[in-house]
C-alpha cells in the first residue's frame, strides 16, 4: 500500500489552496478581457517580457537563497546578537539588511533571542532592517529600478536599522520600551518556517539528504512565490501605465522638495502589501514622474510597514513597541527620501 502520510511538497502545498495573489492575476487578466479586449494581449505581452528580463535575477536569488539554506548559513545570524550591545546593534543592522529570510521566518529567531535575554535594541534593528532587503530583493529591484536604486535601498535598510537599534538603546529605560514582550507571544510563520539546522553550516549540503530536500524545497517555494507577486506586479503596472494619466502621477508624486517624498512615505505605509511586487510598480510610477526621493520613501516605508513585516512585530511586543516600530519606519523613510533626492 502507497504510504500517503509523507509531507507534501511545495508545489502541492502551492497549489492545494486558492492563493489570493494567483486568483488576482487570473481575475484582473479576465476583466481586461471582458471589459476592454484590444487592451488584453499587450498587457499579457507587457507581463510575459518583464518576467522575461527579470528571469535571470529572479534564478540567482531563487538559489542562492536555496543554498544558504541547506548549508544552514543562517545559524551565522545568531553571532550578531553575543557580546556588547553596540556592537549587536551594528551587525544586526548589517545582517539584516542582507538576510535571506522573508519576515514570518525570523519570527520564531526573533522570539528565541528575546527570550534568552538579547536587548531589544538589536532585535529592534534586525526587525528594521530585514523586511527591506535580501539577495532575492537586491537582484529584482537591480534589474527593474538599477543598480543604484538597489544599493542605496541596501544602505537604506542598514542605516534605519542603525536609527531603530541606537534609538532604542537611549530610549529603553522610558515607558515605551519597558517590559516590551506579550506575555505569550506567537511564533508561527506563513512562510512553511523550519528549524534551521544546527551546528557548523555545511558547505557541501548535496551530500546530505535532509539539506537536498531542503535545497530543492526552499528553491521551489520561493521560486513560486516570486513568481506569483512579479507577476501580479507586472500585470497592475501594464494596466497602470495604460491607464492612469502620467499628468496625475507626476503632479502628487512628481516635482522637488519635501512634500513629495513624505506623501511617497504616506502612501506607501498601507499600500504595500509585497516588497517583490511594489518594486515593479515603483518602476511604473517612476516611469510616470514619481520622483526619486518618492520613491524611496515609498520602498521603505511600505517595505517596513506592509503586513507580513508588521505581523512579525505585532505577534512578539506590545502595542506601544509597535508604534515605536511603525515611528522609526516613517522617520528612516523619510531621511532616505531626502538623501536620495539630493543625490540620485
Amino acid at each position: 500500500m502507497a504510504d500517503l502520510t509523507h509531507t507534501p511538497s511545495p508545489l502541492r502545498r502551492h497549489l492545494a489552496r486558492i492563493d489570493a495573489a494567483w486568483a488576482a492575476s487570473a481575475v484582473i487578466l479576465l476583466l481586461v478581457a471582458l471589459l476592454d479586449w484590444p487592451q488584453f494581449l499587450p498587457t499579457v505581452i507587457f507581463t510575459k517580457d518583464a518576467l522575461l528580463h527579470t528571469a535571470p535575477f529572479i534564478l540567482f536569488a531563487v538559489f542562492a537563497i536555496g543554498y544558504l539554506k541547506a548549508t544552514g548559513a543562517e545559524n551565522l545570524l545568531a553571532k550578531a546578537f553575543e557580546g556588547r550591545e553596540t556592537r549587536m546593534i551594528f551587525f544586526a543592522a548589517l545582517l539584516g539588511g542582507l538576510s535571506p529570510f522573508c519576515s514570518c521566518e525570523v519570527i520564531p529567531f526573533i522570539a528565541a533571542l528575546l527570550a534568552v535575554g538579547a536587548p531589544l535594541s538589536a532585535v529592534m534593528a534586525f526587525w528594521l532592517a530585514s523586511p527591506l532587503m535580501d539577495p532575492a530583493m537586491f537582484a529584482i529591484t537591480s534589474g527593474t529600478l538599477g543598480y543604484e536604486f538597489a544599493i542605496a535601498k541596501a544602505l537604506s535598510a542598514i542605516g534605519l536599522g542603525l536609527l531603530g537599534g541606537f534609538g532604542t538603546m537611549v530610549l529603553k529605560s522610558t515607558p515605551v520600551f519597558t517590559d516590551p514582550l506579550r506575555e505569550k507571544p506567537q511564533v508561527g510563520g506563513c512562510c512553511g518556517v523550519q528549524k534551521p539546522f544546527s551546528g557548523k553550516p555545511e558547505r557541501k549540503f548535496w551530500q546530505d539528504a535532509d539539506r537536498r530536500v531542503t535545497f530543492r524545497e526552499t528553491t521551489l517555494e520561493n521560486g513560486l512565490f516570486l513568481l506569483k507577486w512579479l507577476l501580479l506586479a507586472y500585470v497592475i503596472e501594464a494596466l497602470m501605465i495604460h491607464y492612469v494619466p502620467a499628468e496625475w502621477i507626476a503632479g502628487i508624486l512628481g516635482g522637488e522638495g519635501f512634500m513629495p517624498i513624505l506623501l511617497g512615505a504616506l502612501v506607501g505605509a498601507p499600500a504595500y502589501l509585497n516588497g517583490y511586487a511594489a518594486v515593479p510598480l515603483v518602476a511604473g510610477l517612476v516611469e510616470q514622474g514619481m520622483s526619486n526621493g518618492a520613491a524611496m520613501s515609498f520602498v521603505i516605508a511600505g517595505g517596513v510597514s506592509c503586513i507580513p513585516a508588521a505581523i512579525a512585530v505585532w505577534a512578539l511586543v506590545k502595542p506601544r513597541v509597535f508604534v515605536a516600530y511603525f515611528g522609526y519606519a516613517m522617520l528612516g523613510a523619510l531621511i532616505a527620501g531626502s538623501i536620495w533626492q539630493a543625490v540620485a
